[in-house]
């Protein structure tokens, strides 16, 4: 597989800016993020086929996901647009000698150099997000279909359209006046633009409907299982933010998201939604 640095020309550069510190590669080891790492895990195992299955990381970023998944013995591949994501994957599969991800290249979700029916398993996290306009997030999506295995398995992590609303009120946010703006256009077209570059209102995205993402992965070509919340309500308690680090504590948080996971009417509560979905045999 081919990378080249003319994907990341397509990036905006305030996104650029907004990973330039590399905070990406420590941001889900802290705070509301261990949530999204344990519950990104825990769904992953529950549906991943047993390694060495191949899993190719679109949007792989500084390769969290891709280490850990080396480390049980899959075959992983990444890409992702960002030069800087891919030098900090490089360095973490460095320092795991023993369980190195296969190949690590920049590269553009919407035109993966991997041949067809060739991967067992596909991540597709930033990309539906970072992909602001619908037919770049379809043509990501087909590019994941394609490469995937009859059977194979996909998953597509998104946004949800109401976390800024939800953020803001964690935070107290709504105080600062360039705030609400980005939270009422969030709420109208999930279109999530930041002028101010702050750090903490992330980058221009787009926030998922659960019915979008639905529709999306549909449209895709695939044969969509299911939606699930990835944090759920977890991440808007001090509570549980105080406590996540004990491990019994941390195992009933996980079991109280188990025990809802499938209840539709509160996905919109979770920060980051998880589609899964299948390639047709």
């Amino acid at each position: 597989m081919a990378g080249s640095n003319d994907a990341s020309s397509s990036v905006p550069p305030e996104m650029l800016e907004h990973y330039a510190s590399g905070y990406e590669s420590r941001r889900l080891l802290q705070g509301a993020s261990q949530i999204e790492l344990a519950r990104t895990q825990e769904i992953i195992t529950r549906y991943a086929p047993p390694p060495p299955a191949i899993v190719f990381d679109i949007g792989g970023g500084p390769g969290v996901y891709a280490c850990w998944l080396a480390k049980q013995g899959y075959e992983v591949h990444l890409i992702d647009v960002t030069p800087l994501h891919v030098e900090l994957a490089r360095q973490a599969s460095i320092s795991q000698p023993d369980a190195p991800i296969a190949e690590i290249e920049v590269g553009d979700a919407r035109n993966v150099k991997r041949a067809g029916a060739s991967v067992n398993v596909v991540l597709l996290m930033g990309p539906m997000y970072h992909l602001t306009q619908r037919a770049d997030r379809l043509a990501a999506l087909r590019e994941a279909h394609r490469i995937l295995k009859p059977g194979g398995i996909l998953f597509a992590a998104v946004i949800s359209r109401f976390a800024s609303l939800f953020d803001g009120l964690r935070l107290g946010l709504f105080d600062t006046p360039a705030f609400p703006p980005i939270v009422e256009r969030d709420l109208t077209d999930g279109q999530h633009r930041n002028p101010t570059n702050h750090p903490a209102y992330f980058t221009t995205a787009f926030f998922h409907h659960p019915q979008e993402l639905e529709a999306e992965v549909r449209e895709g070509g695939f044969l969509y299982e299911k939606t699930l919340p990835i944090e759920g309500p977890l991440w808007l308690s001090r509570y549980v933010m105080d406590n996540f680090n004990d491990h019994e504590q941390r195992e009933r948080f996980l079991a109280l998201m188990r025990r809802i996971e499938q209840e539709p009417s509160l996905l919109g509560a979770s920060a980051h939604l998880m589609a899964i979905a299948r390639k047709a045999q």
